[in-house]
């Protein structure tokens, strides 16, 4: 998937401030606040418009979840004040150059920590803006590896860069070794010239070549083409047994559906940013028998996946879990459980605390390594069967 002011990170005692006192808003977000309660912000960064705009509600309303369940229980317990929480959204409409300029709306806004972004592309130059404000940003769905190795050290020295997924240096090789192992002798990339979408059809290329693979053609698009026809005749020409797209689902779904037009045999094989039911619903019969992956447990996989799906779809009017919501729900209480450790809200504690956070999430056991990534990370394979994704292995 997918600079700023130099920040002095807030004390607990503004933070708290800016939540419960001036801002009428947020305050209502928390809730009523009884004696000794105080309300706390968190961010959240996701595209709200734009062609994955789905994505990032998604995400939010995962998020959103979190909080409100924090909230009903009475908030939690920091320090000898109780905390309920308010969530702060902005769109950054899956642009890199969004991420700063909503970053630092974010930090200026108050909040103590941030969950997101969705894409690679934003995430990564956002957490520039993050790390000097003292404060952690943790992605429920960033997976290209630059975001953790190359992430930047808060003023204190404390790590800001977390992420609740497999990283794409898990799930390229996973992709590859799948339709290595499931008959191509040939097989052609493109991707949409994203961090997050070329990253990860390198990562798919180089698996290939080191098992024999031959790799015809390694072509780039852009993140908006809708018109795949002049490079799919080439592809159609070389007739190879995957075309490996990286890349999005609105895109994706422009391309199977050329793909079918032009009388294509080469199957479609892809990672997370496809493997929706938004990508379904937009290439419809030519969906079927797609094969695309997911950085973390399935939902159906998960111990309470079937709780959380019937609860998002009561909370959020019907809507469907798309892919990454139990990810952006489980980074909220990762946050809330550093603010535990801590005894503390203040943003700089809040990383300090991180690398002690461990706890039974519904995605499963949230923990992290040195370098912020979640421990222990899975890789899930789908197939599009009968317009639904249907698991055909998990990779750990």
């Amino acid at each position: 998937m997918h600079k700023t002011l130099k920040l002095l990170p807030l004390t607990a005692a503004i933070a708290l401030a800016a939540c419960g006192g001036g801002n009428q808003k947020t305050t209502e977000a928390c809730g009523p606040l009884e004696a000794g309660q105080v309300c706390v912000k968190i961010g959240h960064g996701a595209p709200r418009t734009g062609g994955i705009a789905h994505l990032g509600k998604d995400n939010e309303n995962g998020a959103q979840l979190a909080v409100n369940e924090i909230n009903a229980k009475g908030g939690i317990k920091v320090g000898d004040k109780v905390v309920k929480l308010a969530l702060i959204g902005e769109d950054d409409a899956a642009d890199p150059k969004q991420g700063p300029v909503v970053a630092q709306k974010l930090v200026d806004a108050g909040v103590v920590g941030v969950v997101g972004h969705l894409t690679s592309g934003v995430t990564i130059p956002a957490n520039a803006v993050y790390a000097k404000a003292g404060m952690v940003q943790i992605s429920p769905s960033s997976t290209n590896p630059d975001y953790t190795l190359k992430g930047e050290k808060t003023p204190k020295g404390f790590v800001s860069t977390y992420r609740m997924v497999a990283t794409d240096a898990m799930q390229g090789p996973a992709m590859g070794k799948f339709m290595l192992n499931n008959g191509a002798k040939t097989v052609a990339i493109l991707d949409d010239s994203t961090q997050y979408g070329k990253g990860l059809a390198d990562q798919v290329e180089q698996t290939l070549k080191n098992g024999g693979v031959q790799v015809l053609m390694h072509e780039a698009s852009t993140a908006t083409t809708t018109d795949f026809k002049a490079v799919l005749t080439k592809i159609k020409g070389l007739n190879p047994d995957y075309l490996f797209w990286g890349g999005m689902d609105d895109t994706a779904a422009s391309l199977v559906k050329q793909m079918k037009e032009l009388g294509m045999t080469t199957k479609l094989a892809s990672a997370d940013g496809p493997c929706t039911k938004k990508f379904i619903d937009l290439a419809g019969d030519a969906a079927e028998g797609v094969v695309c992956s997911q950085a973390g447990m399935p939902l159906s996989k998960m111990a309470k996946g079937a709780e959380y799906s019937a609860n998002y779809e009561k909370t959020f009017a019907g809507q469907k879990v798309q892919i990454y919501s139990p990810f952006a729900y489980d980074a909220v209480y990762a946050l809330a459980e550093a603010m535990k450790i801590a005894g503390s809200t203040d943003r700089e504690a809040i990383a300090a605390a991180m690398p002690k956070v461990s706890f039974p999430g519904l995605t499963g056991q949230v923990a992290f390594d040195e370098k912020g990534d979640i421990k222990n990370g899975a890789i899930s394979i789908f197939q599009v069967r009968n317009k639904a994704l249907e698991v055909i292995d998990i990779i750990k």
